[in-house]
């Protein structure tokens, strides 16, 4: 489940300090995920998702931690591990959003 785990950590930094309901989180790991030839059931990405997110908070220094609103969860940026994260994850992120458009160089007939 190395896919929803890194799944989980992306929207988590796109979500930044705010952070993001387990249902959100979960609907976005399941989208990722889920294709015709390796189909997922939205419960089982559910279920995944809440309990990486409730072992990865349990620790004080933890890469995820709770927010004071029930429910949402987001990433520790004190930790070191997150701003490892940031800059391994902050760099696929930036290169997706950079990329430049294919503009169609072909002739017009008219």
């Amino acid at each position: 489940m190395k896919e929803y785990d890194n799944e989980i950590y992306k929207i988590l930094i796109e979500a930044g300090e705010n952070g993001l309901k387990i249902e959100k989180i979960a609907r976005h790991v399941y989208n990722a995920c889920n294709s015709i030839f390796f189909p997922v059931e939205f419960e089982n990405v559910h279920k995944y998702v809440t309990q990486f997110l409730l072992l990865k908070s349990k620790q004080v220094d933890s890469l995820i931690e709770k927010s004071d609103t029930r429910g949402i969860y987001r990433l520790n940026f004190k930790s070191v591990e997150s701003q490892q994260l940031m800059l391994r994850f902050g760099a696929d992120v930036e290169k997706e959003i950079e990329k430049p458009k294919d503009e169609d160089q072909s002739l017009s007939l008219f």
